[in-house]
């Protein structure tokens, strides 16, 4: 009986070229996913050097074209990210609190939100979260009460030399050196008197004044009579 042999199929070149490529993909790929860089986070640097092309490196600034801040962000922007819980708008908070919403629009968005001046600034890196206390939340130092001011005290006069003001009787019997022109009268003034003292002593209706009007002698100076002047009644 005849003995069967079989024969092997010799493999096509086709066949051979599909193994080879795909053992070669395999050593190929894998150097080349161990030499892909890891992303870098953008640093404080790079966010300085964006500020300065966006907005001179004023993180304050607030022109009124509706973008605020170092970054320039839009108010849509920055609430949306979550930079109203550091202040209302972006020129209002500080400048590590606008880095910390603008990891997260670079997150969200990428380089693309600063398309010019991130490009200017080399700008490069991935989003690396930030936390910032908020101005609200952060400590603050103990409220200090100002001190009352004192009021000044009125410094006391010193009378020191100062002769006193005379009682109001013995003004009225003030008298010079030199007596005045004596009027004809039915009364003669003694030391003491007073024009006033006259009329009520001798119930003259209208007091020192009618003796006044009857005697103009003492119309200059009612208070200045002297010790033997006529006084009419």
């Amino acid at each position: 009986m005849a003995r069967y042999r079989g024969q092997h199929r010799k493999t096509s070149s086709t066949a051979r070229t599909l193994a080879r490529t795909a053992v070669a993909g395999v050593v190929v790929g894998t150097p080349l996913l161990a030499l892909a860089p890891a992303a870098t986070a953008a640093t404080d640097a790079t966010w300085d050097r964006v500020a300065q092309c966006e907005s001179g490196g004023n993180w304050a600034i607030n022109t009124g074209n509706g973008f605020y801040g170092g970054l320039q962000f839009t108010a849509s922007t920055w609430k949306a990210y979550g930079g109203t819980a550091y202040a209302p708008q972006a020129n209002q908070a500080t400048r590590a609190e606008q880095i910390a919403v603008a990891e997260k629009v670079l997150a969200g968005q990428g380089w693309g939100a600063w398309p010019v001046c991130s490009k200017k600034a080399g700008a490069s890196g991935g989003s690396t979260p930030r936390e910032v206390p908020s101005q609200a939340s952060a400590p603050k130092a103990p409220k200090s009460t100002p001190a009352k001011p004192v009021k000044p005290v009125k410094p006391v006069e010193s009378t020191a030399g100062k002769p006193a003001d005379p009682p109001p009787a013995a003004r009225e019997s003030i008298r010079a050196d030199k007596p005045a022109e004596a009027a004809t009268g039915d009364y003669t003034v003694v030391a003491g008197d007073t024009l006033s003292g006259i009329a009520q002593t001798h119930g003259v209706a209208g007091g020192w004044k009618a003796l006044v009007a009857k005697n103009q002698v003492f119309a200059a100076n009612p208070n200045l009579i002297h010790p033997g002047d006529k006084v009419a009644l």
